[in-house]
């Protein structure tokens, strides 16, 4: 076949191939990303997509948050075959929490989509049916995997007198474990509340913040719902955002860029001159700058109400 007559995605395909393959890429390097093969290569930004995904499809890369896309690691390797052995060797003995904690590092890694008790399984190296001897169905696991999440940061044992440092305090933790665990806060519901037995101290930690402070205690359940939600909703950005960058192989940064164009025309229309006037000046968006920002208005919301009830 003609050269001319291969794809141009292809060719930048194999071109890449060939790199990782030659070791001149060697895992965990970072790939070129998508703005780098459209200037590299000259291509529009489409076929720079599709290249990026062609290479995830064939297992030679995958996307790492806050990084990019980078070169993964072998399929198999002398070293991983011999974990894999000595795996199998102590099946007899797999613990629970073992499944438990890989179960996690799956979710953390790649979504909590990712996670099924075969690819547990096979992670641990053992057969499937064994893991039912410890957990009773993926809806046991994924109830263990939030009990872990949350008891691996536990509240400190003296709480600040101030109410409002004691739900800034308990805010933020509940903030770092949700960064910690993307998966965490979307499986998380508010209208069917799991009962996650390491869960329950933060939900007491907050009630006793505001209780006894003119609130009944239905409104102090409900000011700790309002703030938790908030927390929730807002680390759920966290996983879309690393979703959205794993399928398309952008970081926000970049997709806001190949948006560029289209915002542009909108805002040349001139109906929208605020949003004209910050583009020019420039917004630098920070999803922990948003937090703690909301986190403060809810809580001034709260002083005003028990400034109320005094």
């Amino acid at each position: 076949m003609d050269k001319r007559d291969v794809p141009r995605y292809s060719r930048i395909v194999a071109e890449l191939r060939q790199r990782i393959e030659s070791g001149e890429l060697a895992p965990g390097d970072r790939v070129p990303s998508t703005r780098e093969i459209t200037r590299q290569w000259g291509v529009a930004m489409a076929t720079a997509t599709r290249v990026l995904t062609e290479l995830r499809q064939a297992g030679l890369v995958h996307a790492v948050p806050g990084v990019g896309t980078v070169v993964a690691a072998p399929a198999v390797t002398e070293e991983r075959a011999a974990r894999t052995r000595r795996r199998r060797a102590s099946e007899v003995a797999l613990a629970p929490e073992r499944i438990v904690a890989t179960a996690v590092e799956v979710a953390d890694r790649e979504g909590l989509a990712a996670v099924s008790m075969r690819r547990v399984a096979a992670e641990l190296g053992v057969a499937t049916m064994s893991l039912y001897r410890h957990v009773a169905d993926k809806d046991d696991l994924l109830m263990q995997m939030m009990n872990r999440a949350f008891s691996d940061w536990p509240l400190p044992a003296d709480p600040p007198e101030s109410w409002r440092e004691r739900l800034e305090l308990v805010a933020r933790l509940l903030w770092t474990i949700f960064r910690r665990h993307p998966w965490l806060a979307p499986a998380m519901s508010l209208t069917r509340p799991q009962p996650v037995t390491s869960a329950i101290p933060y939900t007491e930690w907050a009630l006793a913040a505001l209780d006894g402070r003119s609130l009944d205690l239905s409104t102090v359940m409900t000011a700790h719902l309002t703030l938790f939600n908030y927390i929730r909703g807002t680390a759920v950005n966290v996983e879309l955002e690393t979703d959205a960058e794993a399928l398309s192989g952008l970081d926000s940064e970049e997709w806001m860029n190949s948006q560029e164009a289209m915002f542009e025309a909108i805002l040349a229309t001139g109906n929208f001159p605020r949003l004209s006037k910050l583009t020019e000046t420039g917004y630098d968006f920070d999803l922990d700058g948003l937090f703690e920002f909301g986190l403060q208005r809810i809580l001034d919301g709260f002083a005003v109400l028990l400034e109320r009830q005094r």
